[in-house]
């Protein structure tokens, strides 16, 4: 078991957000993959709808780097993650992709403190957030689905004010 809080849910649900204010707080967090990805394919002179339209190579690339974050992580110290693995799963099933062999085994060996899962705000694209309210809606369902049949316990944390969702989520770890 280690000693890591995922912070997740679907687009749009405040998730950066949230764990830009818990580093605010001292605490130790992570980034966000996906974003981060395209920001670095972007850089290479790709753009997003480039790399959004192959979606295996997108899906493998942000898993790589989340399957090395956190085996660079100190089991035992307290983490905030922007998402974890097991988002990864969950993007899989929307996109209607098998899952890597290498996702399998890694869902196989996952252990977080708690996952909190962050109710929907309004969406809000960027240039990064492209999916439409449906699409919004059905990964966030599946990202419930998927840290549901793992052995980690899902807190769902209702619509507040940013600073009150930091303290919700502090107050129950």
């Amino acid at each position: 078991m280690t000693n890591w809080y995922v912070i997740t849910g679907g687009p749009s649900s405040g998730k950066t957000t949230t764990v830009d204010m818990l580093r605010d707080l001292g605490h130790r967090t992570t980034i966000e993959h996906a974003r981060h990805y395209l920001d670095l394919k972007r850089v290479e002179g790709k753009t997003v709808e480039e790399v959004r339209a192959r979606r295996r190579e997108f899906q493998h690339g942000v898993l790589a780097m989340q399957l090395d974050q956190e085996a660079s992580l100190d089991p035992d110290e307290t983490i905030f993650l922007d998402r974890a693995i097991p988002d990864s799963l969950a993007y899989y099933r929307f996109l209607d992709l098998e899952p890597d062999a290498e996702l399998l085994d890694a869902l196989q060996r996952v252990s977080y403190r708690k996952a909190f899962i962050l109710d929907l705000l309004p969406l809000a694209a960027d240039y990064a957030r492209t999916e439409d309210v449906s699409a919004q809606m059905r990964i966030h369902a599946l990202l419930i689905e998927v840290y549901r049949n793992l052995s980690t316990p899902v807190v769902k944390v209702p619509v507040l004010s940013p600073a009150d969702r930091v303290a919700y989520i502090l107050d129950r770890l």
